[in-house]
């Protein structure tokens, strides 16, 4: 039986983690440089399209009158005021039609609520297109990508391409196959399959059985391995697999990472990212900007598996209500 002050220790996780976030929420606003065309997306949109997804989620399974719950609608709000509620999204899609990161960032938006009908719109026409549709990408990658259409309500005119099963997590492969790429991969699949956890259900039987006989190792050695990044991107599928069979929480992995986390609540990617007293002086200094480009995914992460993992039993999903295209959507 799980004790009450193990959940509160991943609860915790999600409370520092989040403090941390919100107090570096400068780091995730958007520069001059958004609509460059050289502009450096991973500094940019990326780290705001990961805010929103994280805090949807966060948002979703957590009850409005929670601290978490209010944290993370203030954070979302903040990131579709940087998009000017939708508008830079618009702008960046006739500049760039053919990009799907807009798509992804407006749809991680849009699941919390956020609604701008242009850009759906002008999105719309575009995926009807061959041009589109013929866009060569992994098949994680278009896994995400037709998620997000959905997410927009676009629907192709054609079947889409194959899904879970051109993965590397739906072929089933061998264990002993697994590494960092391959990680990162079958948690994004069962990301997308789910909703971002939203939905535990969307994951394939035959998929939850395999992760749920391989996970376990899996976890234990990225943990080894002291890969805080991708160990807080496990344990959230951890979460989302445990939930529908009622199966144990993996504690003991949760208090390794508890003890990688830093006292003002980021985490590392890894073990050898210095902590900031050490960060100082020479050509190993991490100036601001840097710093908090190597930690606030993991940090993320561990929010978002932390609420996840805590959230157990899950109720039934609150729907998100009437999208809106103003400042905000309900609570």
């Amino acid at each position: 039986m799980t004790a009450p002050d193990d959940v509160r220790d991943v609860r915790r996780t999600a409370e520092d983690a989040l403090a941390w976030v919100d107090t570096h929420r400068t780091g995730f606003t958007l520069g001059e440089d958004a609509l460059a065309v050289d502009g450096e997306v991973d500094r940019s949109w990326k780290p705001l399209g990961e805010l929103a997804q994280v805090c949807a989620t966060v948002s979703r399974r957590t009850d409005p009158s929670d601290p978490l719950h209010a944290r993370a609608r203030s954070l979302l709000d903040l990131a579709w005021r940087e998009t000017e509620e939708g508008e830079l999204l618009l702008r960046l899609q006739r500049l760039e039609p053919f990009a799907t990161y807009p798509l992804e960032v407006y749809a991680a938006l849009a699941s919390a609520g956020f609604q701008n009908r242009a850009f759906e719109e002008a999105a719309a026409v575009v995926a009807r297109t061959r041009g589109w549709r013929l866009t060569e990408q992994d098949p994680t990658r278009r896994l995400g990508v037709l998620r997000a259409e959905e997410c927009c309500g676009i629907r192709r005119p054609s079947p889409a391409p194959p899904g879970p099963p051109a993965t590397w997590l739906g072929g089933l492969p061998e264990p002993w196959t697994f590494g960092r790429d391959a990680g990162y991969a079958l948690t994004h699949v069962v990301f997308h399959l789910t909703d971002w956890g939203r939905e535990a259900g969307g994951l394939p039987p035959v998929l939850a059985a395999y992760l749920a006989d391989w996970l376990p190792p899996w976890l234990d050695t990225c943990l080894e391995a002291r890969m805080w990044d991708l160990s807080a991107e496990l344990l959230a599928v951890a979460a989302v697999v445990a939930r529908p069979a009622g199966d144990p929480l993996p504690l003991d992995a949760w208090q390794v990472l508890r003890t990688a986390q830093r006292p003002a609540g980021e985490l590392p990617v890894e073990e050898r990212d210095p902590p900031p007293e050490e960060s100082g002086g020479a050509a190993e200094r991490l100036d601001g900007e840097r710093y908090f480009l190597r930690h606030y995914h993991s940090t993320l992460m561990a929010a978002f598996a932390a609420v996840l993992t805590s959230a157990r039993p899950a109720a039934a999903p609150a729907g998100t209500g009437a999208r809106h295209g103003g400042r905000g959507a309900p609570a």
